[in-house]
């Protein structure tokens, strides 16, 4: 691809009729939806903690979060198997959820920093209330993002390229609320109060962000499987055992999760808040952005490269390797005196080195969509049934038990071992904690993950990843779709 920018905006179509064009569109919605659920999912557990039930409620607040799993369990399950059983028009399986749902999940997102004067007891519940109803509504609007690119091609090259498009959208919109750090540190000094400044990116992120994501719902669905009478909600559910890559890859990214970890905002307020250079809210944006650029580069030409390693699951695998060297020597140079990481010159050597490993990374959530998308044809050649609600609820509910996974652990980490104590009131906070939190936060933040790296490969090893098989999927279901609709056809004429 010679010209990234040029083939998005020319108006160039291939023999199923996609337009660049069309393929832009649909990765803006991805944009937005990723800036709205990156500013929500990243920072409301922090504005709770320290703003709105600080000191002896705040702990609380991450046994919401964590608890949040029984209700993704259900939510997700229940979002899936309608959008998989629910009787809608040819080709518009995923539409209504991108067309009618955004204006309302946005409105929750601002919803949840608002500040109510109440007690504790009430603010808790008010955070559980917003909080519950918002994931279940961006579930719908999460399956129909992804569950669409499943259906728009009948061909695997086509949807990879589709695929890469829509992924590095969502991917630039989940970096820029990681701007969000810096924007604070602007804005507050410049005497804004830290509470307002939490409320207004919630109604440019968490609303705005919204808004854009309307954008996916332009995007014409390609593959129309009518769904049949007799089919109930439970095969749906029950039809995933026929998906191994599915379940192989959501147990990788759950087991992926489990490693001793601390909030980065803790970590660089605590290293750099008053450093001579940039405060905590700089540092963590400049890490995430310089650590960030070559994978935002490379990703341009995943699929390339995904070719040259020789497939999606080499991909998935050079790239866990990639990362584990790539903490480890940062590790090690960040601890020598003359390199210390929260000096600049050593600040910046670890965002190279890290930034090294992202340019292998950053491509993996396209190598799990494909293979996913491609694991989708082979269970509807296999069943009859095509499963793109429930396939990617599940792998939604993944995530969010990743996410659930992550907020108990930082909570475990955070005041059981670390000791950590927000102190209502108190400007400097996050210096008055006990010497174990800042010896061990650092080894925690750069070495904790290499420990989910190498547990997640163990699953990735059995997954099967065969190109001969893929076209001879396609080749089939494409003849087998031809016959329904020639069926069709002669029963109406009848």
């Amino acid at each position: 691809m010679k010209n990234p920018i040029g083939f998005l905006f020319s108006k160039e179509k291939n023999d199923e009729g996609i337009s660049n064009r069309e393929i832009l569109r649909y990765s803006i919605g991805a944009v937005g939806s990723s800036i709205s659920s990156g500013f929500v999912s990243g920072r409301v557990t922090y504005f709770y903690e320290n703003h709105v039930v600080p000191g002896d409620h705040a702990h609380y607040v991450g046994k919401i979060m964590t608890g949040s799993i029984i209700w993704d369990a259900i939510n997700d399950v229940l979002v899936g198997g309608f959008i998989d059983r629910r009787n809608h028009k040819p080709y518009q399986k995923m539409r209504p959820f991108l067309l009618y749902f955004p204006p309302f999940i946005g409105t929750l997102a601002m919803f949840m920093f608002i500040n109510v004067a109440s007690s504790p007891l009430l603010k808790l519940l008010y955070l559980i209330f917003c909080y519950f109803f918002w994931d279940l509504l961006f579930s719908f609007e999460e399956v129909g993002i992804w569950g669409k690119l499943s259906l728009s091609s009948s061909h695997s090259e086509e949807r990879a390229k589709i695929t890469q498009w829509v992924s590095i959208g969502a991917s630039l919109g989940g970096y820029i609320p990681k701007l969000f750090p810096t924007l604070w540190d602007l804005l507050e000094g410049n005497g804004m109060d830290e509470k307002m400044i939490f409320i207004m990116f919630a109604v440019i992120f968490g609303f705005g962000g919204q808004l854009i994501a309307l954008n996916a719902s332009k995007f014409k669905e390609r593959v129309s499987v009518p769904v049949e009478k007799e089919e109930s909600f439970f095969k749906s559910i029950t039809v995933l055992r026929h998906n191994p890559t599915l379940l192989l890859i959501g147990a990788a990214k759950i087991i992926h999760e489990i490693y001793p970890r601390i909030d980065r905002t803790y970590f660089y307020q605590s290293e750099f808040r008053n450093n001579p250079h940039f405060k905590g809210g700089t540092a963590e944006t400049l890490y995430d952005t310089l650590s960030s650029i070559p994978g935002a580069l490379s990703v341009f030409f995943a699929n390339k490269l995904i070719k040259k390693f020789g497939g999606m699951k080499r991909a998935l695998l050079i790239s866990q390797i990639a990362i584990i060297a790539a903490r480890i020597i940062a590790y090690f140079i960040g601890i020598i005196p003359a390199c210390k990481y929260n000096t600049l010159h050593g600040f910046i050597i670890m965002c190279v080195i890290i930034g090294v490993s992202s340019a292998f990374t950053s491509f993996m959530d396209i190598a799990h969509r494909s293979l996913i998308n491609d694991s989708i044809d082979e269970v509807e050649l296999k069943t009859g049934f095509r499963t793109e609600g429930i396939t990617f609820s599940a792998l939604s509910f993944s995530q969010k038990l990743n996410n659930s996974l992550q907020s108990l652990i930082k909570n475990i980490t955070l005041y059981n071992f670390l000791g950590y104590k927000p102190l209502p009131g108190d400007p400097d906070y996050i210096f008055h904690q006990s010497p174990r939190f800042y010896k061990w936060q650092y080894p925690i933040f750069m070495l904790g993950p290499v420990i989910g790296e190498a547990l997640y490969m163990i699953f990735i090893f059995f997954i099967k990843d065969d190109p001969e098989r893929r076209i001879e999927v396609e080749r089939q279901l494409i003849e087998r779709r031809e016959k329904m609709k020639e069926k069709k056809s002669v029963v109406s004429q009848a």
